[in-house]
């Protein structure tokens, strides 16, 4: 073979290896694609879930804003409060006694 085209294919081929490397290894390889594929498809299920949770909180909000009866069912339930002149009956399970 000529020298000239000796020097021709040396070149190409490192210029083929700096690709491939680059390809495997570098800035932009399939690995790193790859993992950023799979960051962003659990930022995209967390958003989803936020964004679920967001939904039902301003759900909440606006029934509290909106009238007494969400405020009085929070209070029964949680705090165990009841209005004027109700009864409080408390079942025990027959088993605990």
């Amino acid at each position: 073979m000529n020298w000239k085209l000796q020097i021709v294919v040396a070149l190409l081929l490192l210029v083929l290896l700096g690709l491939q490397f680059r390809l495997w290894v570098g800035d932009g390889s399939l690995a790193e694609v790859a993992s950023l594929k799979r960051q962003l498809a659990q930022q995209r299920s967390e958003l989803s879930d936020l964004r679920e949770r967001n939904a039902t909180l301003q759900a909440e909000v606006d029934d509290l804003k909106q009238g007494l009866a969400a405020i009085e069912a929070r209070a029964r339930s949680e705090l165990g409060l009841i209005r004027e002149g109700e009864t409080y009956f408390q079942l025990l399970d027959p088993k605990q006694q």
